[in-house]
């Protein structure tokens, strides 16, 4: 095969990610490769002209970038989110969109676990405070024992249940809603065996010691969890999010910690990363941040890279890729 007939692959930005991987998977099944380092539109568009994938790393891909690819037949993600395509646009134009979805379920999980703990049990005060000067400090509310308090899901996807998995049983009680998952025999079954009593939305917010947001950004779901959301959950409870950013609106969740509504939050994900130097929850106590790296280990850091290509490869190879978030031309 001449390379004027390969199909060509796109990596758009690749900023803490190495695609050598990737790139040989695809090189070894045919396809042309470049990398363009770069999430401006305009660049990706000269950059992708003739490119039949693109594989973007955080790079926003709307419909002006999608149009202007004629020869695209598929945007490869290397996240569980989708977010930041446009995917009416892609579905439109015949265009396939992949994820990677279960790839993080674990370490999404774990993270989740472990900055609520952090939060409940008010680590950024005491790692502080162990200091010969601070030694028997203490924050100005006693943490509460978990065995009496309710943790609350919204979400009950595989990262929403496999948090409860692992943190049910530090728990008095689960509570969980969505409004995605079926109610059959089945999905009641496994709910039950995980310890998980579903409730509608106003329950569970009204419920939760401790809310844990395991949502897809839409329309729906932006900002749902704004100063009328919070003024509805328990005094001093905690906010978990390791989802998307854009879920929480911040100001609300900052005058809502500065009044003891909340006692704390632990976030993974911001509406702006990285965020600006005043963003409102920067520097904060009563905040535990860490900076989108929910998914990482060893493990995914190899996994993400080699789902992503090997979407191309199955569309190549089988006509469809492995892991649709849309249906061209269904």
């Amino acid at each position: 095969m001449t390379a004027s007939t390969r199909p060509i692959a796109v990596y758009t930005d690749v900023d803490d990610t190495d695609p050598t991987p990737g790139i040989r998977l695809l090189e070894a099944n045919g396809f042309e490769v470049r990398v363009l380092g770069t999430r401006d539109p305009d660049e990706i568009i000269a950059g992708a002209k003739d490119a039949t994938v693109l594989l973007p790393g955080y790079a926003e891909i709307p419909r002006r970038v999608i149009e202007a690819l004629p020869e695209l037949k598929l945007i490869a993600l290397m996240s569980m989110g989708f977010d930041y395509v446009d995917i009416a646009a892609a579905t439109e134009r015949g265009v396939w969109v992949t994820n990677v979805p279960g790839a993080a379920t674990e370490e999404v999980a774990t993270h989740a676990l472990a900055i609520l703990l952090a939060s409940v049990r008010q680590l950024n005060f005491y790692t502080a405070s162990a200091n010969p000067t601070d030694w028997n400090d203490r924050a100005p509310a006693a943490p509460p024992r978990l065995s009496e308090t309710t943790l609350g899901i919204i979400g009950l996807g595989k990262i929403g249940r496999e948090l409860v998995r692992l943190a049910g049983p530090l728990f008095g009680e689960v509570v969980g809603y969505d409004p995605m998952l079926p109610d059959t025999p089945e999905a009641r079954a496994e709910l039950e065996a995980l310890g998980v009593r579903r409730a509608e939305l106003e329950e569970v917010r009204a419920a939760a010691n401790v809310l844990s947001l395991h949502l897809p950004l839409t329309p729906q779901t932006e900002r749902m969890v704004d100063a009328e959301f919070i003024a509805a959950m328990p005094r001093g409870s905690v906010l978990v999010n390791v989802s998307r950013g854009a879920l929480v609106d911040h100001t609300a969740l900052a005058a809502a910690l500065d009044a003891g509504q909340l006692s704390g939050a632990a976030l993974d994900v911001l509406e702006q990363e990285p965020p600006a130097a005043d963003h409102p929850m920067l520097g904060r106590e009563d905040v535990v941040l860490t900076p989108h790296i929910a998914y990482f280990s060893a493990r995914t850091e190899i996994e993400y890279v080699r789902i992503q290509a090997q979407n191309a490869v199955a569309l190549r190879l089988a006509g469809a890729p492995e892991t649709p978030v849309n249906r061209p031309g269904a």
